[in-house]
């Protein structure tokens, strides 16, 4: 599925924005990354934003901010 470009900008606006907040907050907005991602039927990205916030849920913050780089950029190639 061609996801619409403002969709693409939201997820990437929403995983900018996991740079502040607490743990809680930070892991609520890449469930809604994975959310969305699951809605746009990209099942292989929606799968590695699972890994990444497992990942944050351990403490493995060289894997989270790998994670979330590789997220921002396939997402930004889905435009």
């Amino acid at each position: 599925m061609k996801a619409a470009p403002d969709r693409i900008d939201v997820l990437l606006s929403t995983l900018n924005a996991t740079d502040v907040g607490t743990l809680d907050s930070i892991a609520a907005k890449m469930e809604q990354v994975k959310s969305e991602l699951v809605a746009l039927e990209e099942t292989e990205l929606a799968a590695r934003a699972d890994l990444t916030l497992a990942a944050l849920a351990r403490g493995d913050m060289a894997e989270w901010k790998r994670g979330r780089a590789f997220l921002q950029s396939k997402i930004g190639h889905l435009r």
